[in-house]
C-alpha cells in the first residue's frame, strides 16, 4: 500500500465486532533482546508481526557488519546497548528520520561504562559505530529521566551482563515510568532481581536463566478501538487477549477513555468495550503514556471536549514532531491543539466537519491510526496507508472487517 491514496469510510450501523489485535512490539522488543542475552533458548510465543519486531528479529541474527533498523527507534537504542556489552562490531543506521532523532544521552553512558562508540555523520545521532567494549569503567551511571525511557531499558537489560552490573540514577522527571517498570518485570521473569529505591535503580551482575514467555496483546493498538468506541454513536467491541495485570503503561487508556464515554469489562479472554456518558471536560498527563496523546487528542477534538493535557514534550522527537502533526491535521476539522502555558496544552473542539477529510500522516504510524476513527464521522484519506505496518500491520483488514470500507486509490 506504499503511498497508494487510502479511502476509509463507514458503512456500517452499530460498531459491533471482535478484535484479534497484534501482540505488545514494546513486550516483543524488549523480550527479544533478554532471551538473547539468555542464550536464545527460551521460546517465545505470540511475537508481534510489526514491522520493528520483525526488523528486531532478524538483524539479532544478521552477522553483517551494518544493521540498518530503518526507522524503529526502540530497535535502534536496544541493539546499540546489546552490541556494546556483547563486543560486537556493527554500525548502526537507519532512514533520514532516524538519523535525526537523538541518541547522546545513551552513547555518552555506554563511553561511561567503557564502551568505544563513534558517529559516523552527525554528532550525537545516528549513524554509529561500536568499536569495542573495553571493560568496565563506572558502575554508576546517572541519567536524565525525561528524554526517553528507551536509553534506561537499553542500559537496564544489559546491565545484569556488565562484570560489575550497574546502578543507574534517574535525574530529574522521569517520563514514560510503566515502561521501565515493563522492562525491570520482564527481566526478573529471565532471573534478574532489580532493587528499586525511588529513582536509583541497582541491578548486580547475575546471567540471565532462560525462560519462555507468551507477549500480551498491545494495549497501545487497543486505543484505537477505545477511540472507535467513543466516536460510535452505539458500539460493543471485544478486544481478545488483553490483561488486567498487564506490565504495558498503555493499559492507561482505559481509565482515560472513561472521560470520553467508554467503559471497560475486564473478562477471562480480553476486554469489552461499550458507550457510556461523555465528560464535559477533563485533564490528563500523559508523561506516563505519551503514544496514547495523539488517539486522546483527535477524539477529544472531534467529540467537541475541550481537554488540557501535560506530559507531551518527548512527542517532538518521535517518527514525526507528532505535536506540529497534530495541529496542521486536527486543524482541517477546525480543532486545536495550543500551548497555553509552558508544558500545559489545551485540545481546541472541533466545529468544522467537511464531507470528506484528507490526512497527512508523516511517515508516522501512530499518526494514520489516531485520525482512522474519524472515519465515523466523514469520509477519510490518507496518504500513505502502509505506515502501520510499524505497529499494527492488520489495522485496515481489522477496520474492514468490523464494517468500514477500506479501499486503495
Amino acid at each position: 500500500m506504499n503511498k497508494e491514496l487510502l479511502e476509509v469510510d463507514w458503512v456500517g450501523n452499530a460498531l459491533r465486532g471482535i478484535i484479534n489485535l497484534e501482540a505488545s512490539k514494546s513486550e516483543s522488543n524488549r523480550v527479544l533482546i533478554i532471551n538473547a542475552l539468555a542464550g536464545g533458548s527460551g521460546t517465545i510465543e505470540n511475537l508481534s508481526e510489526a514491522r520493528d519486531t520483525q526488523t528486531m528479529s532478524k538483524l539479532l541474527n544478521d552477522t553483517g557488519e551494518i544493521w540498518d533498523v530503518l526507522d524503529a527507534g526502540t530497535t535502534m537504542r536496544f541493539l546499540t546497548a546489546y552490541a556494546a556489552v556483547k563486543g560486537l562490531k556493527k554500525s548502526l543506521t537507519g532512514t533520514a528520520r532516524m538519523k535525526e532523532r537523538p541518541i547522546q544521552l545513551l552513547i555518552d553512558a555506554l563511553r561511561e561504562i567503557g564502551v568505544e562508540i563513534e558517529y559516523l555523520e552527525k554528532e550525537g545521532f545516528p549513524p554509529h559505530r561500536i568499536i569495542e567494549f573495553v571493560g568496565q569503567g563506572s558502575a554508576k551511571i546517572a541519567i536524565r529521566g525525561d528524554v526517553s525511557s528507551q536509553y534506561i531499558s537499553a542500559l537496564l537489560m544489559i546491565a545484569p551482563m556488565l562484570p560489575r552490573g550497574l546502578t543507574l540514577e534517574l535525574v530529574g522527571k522521569v517520563g514514560s515510568k510503566p515502561y521501565i517498570d515493563m522492562t525491570l518485570s520482564l527481566m526478573e521473569l529471565f532471573g534478574v532481581e532489580p532493587n528499586v529505591d525511588k529513582n536509583i535503580i541497582e541491578i548486580k551482575p547475575k546471567p540471565y536463566v532462560p525462560a519462555n514467555y507468551k507477549v500480551e496483546p498491545d494495549w497501545s493498538g487497543a486505543s484505537y478501538w477505545y477511540s472507535m468506541v467513543a466516536l460510535a454513536k452505539s458500539a460493543e467491541v471485544k478486544l481478545i487477549g488483553l490483561r488486567k495485570n498487564s506490565f504495558q503503561g498503555d493499559i492507561a487508556i482505559s481509565d482515560i477513555m472513561r472521560n470520553l464515554g467508554v467503559s471497560t469489562q475486564f473478562e477471562e479472554d480480553g476486554v469489552t468495550l461499550t458507550k457510556n456518558n461523555v465528560l464535559h471536560t477533563f485533564e490528563y498527563d500523559f508523561s506516563d503514556c505519551p503514544d496514547l496523546a495523539q488517539t486522546v487528542s483527535v477524539a477529544c477534538g472531534a467529540l467537541q471536549i475541550p481537554a488540557i493535557f501535560k506530559g507531551l514534550e518527548s512527542l517532538r522527537i518521535k517518527e514525526t514532531d507528532r505535536i506540529a502533526a497534530l495541529q496542521t491535521e486536527m486543524a482541517k476539522f477546525g480543532a486545536g491543539l495550543e500551548e497555553i502555558s509552558t508544558g500545559v496544552w489545551r485540545v481546541a473542539p472541533g466545529n468544522d466537519f467537511p464531507d470528506k477529510l484528507e490526512i497527512n500522516t508523516y511517515e508516522d504510524h501512530r499518526m494514520a491510526m489516531a485520525f482512522a476513527p474519524l472515519a465515523l464521522m466523514t469520509k477519510l484519506y490518507f496518504d500513505d496507508a502502509s505506515v502501520v505496518n510499524k505497529s499494527y500491520p492488520s489495522f485496515w483488514r481489522h477496520l474492514d472487517e468490523i464494517g468500514f470500507k477500506v479501499v486503495k486509490k
